[in-house]
This record gives structure tokens, C-alpha cells and sequence, in this order.
């Protein structure tokens, strides 16, 4: 019976350290506010494979679309949309249904932000 002991301590070692892993994995969850015609904030900076998520709380929809690299598509009133961060770089993006509101992304190397 005392054999088995060391064999389940190591099994449940393996599986805390791959669910570790897999929270590590997923990234960081960031919130966009979409209020009064404006993102709030205007500029989001995050490290690859964090996730972002924008909000709409005005009682009409917006998109966030950053020509050739995102395009939520209409976000409905209080709706939402995630985007996952994969490549880094600069993202300005707009809404295409009201071209005055502006925002950008920064996306980080898991590395680089301190």
C-alpha cells in the first residue's frame, strides 16, 4: 500500500504543474471599455497572448477593426468581443461605423514589458 503513495504524489505533481502551465499558457485578460463614442483606454498595452476584451456600453454598436490584422464585426449594445493578442506590434484601430473614435494595441513579447 506504501508503494503507491510516491506514485500518486508525482501523478498529482504532474497534473498541478500542467495546469500551471496551462494558466501561464492562456495569458493575461484585459478589459476596453466602449463608452460615450470613445474607448476607454484609448491605448491598451499587452504582451503576446494576452487576451483583450471590449466592452460596448453605449446603446448603439461599435466595431474595433484594425485593417488587415482584427474586425470584431458590429458589437451589439452591451455586447462584447475578444481578441487574442499573437503577434506583436502596433495595432491603430478604429470603428468603422463611427471613424472618429480611435484606439490602438500594443502587443508586447511575453519578455519585453516589465
Amino acid at each position: 500500500m506504501t508503494r503507491g503513495v510516491p506514485l500518486l504524489r508525482r501523478a498529482g505533481a504532474i497534473v498541478a504543474l500542467a495546469s500551471a502551465a496551462g494558466a501561464f499558457a492562456a495569458g493575461t485578460k484585459h478589459t476596453v471599455a466602449i463608452d460615450g463614442v470613445k474607448y476607454v483606454p484609448e491605448t491598451i498595452t499587452v504582451k503576446r497572448g494576452d487576451s483583450v476584451t471590449w466592452v460596448n456600453h453605449d446603446p448603439f454598436p461599435h466595431t474595433v477593426t484594425a485593417a488587415g490584422a482584427f474586425d470584431s464585426k458590429d458589437i451589439a449594445a452591451d455586447g462584447k468581443w475578444t481578441y487574442v493578442a499573437r503577434k506583436p506590434g502596433r495595432y491603430d484601430y478604429i470603428c468603422t461605423l463611427h471613424p472618429n473614435m480611435k484606439g490602438t494595441l500594443v502587443v508586447e513579447d511575453a519578455g519585453a514589458r516589465k
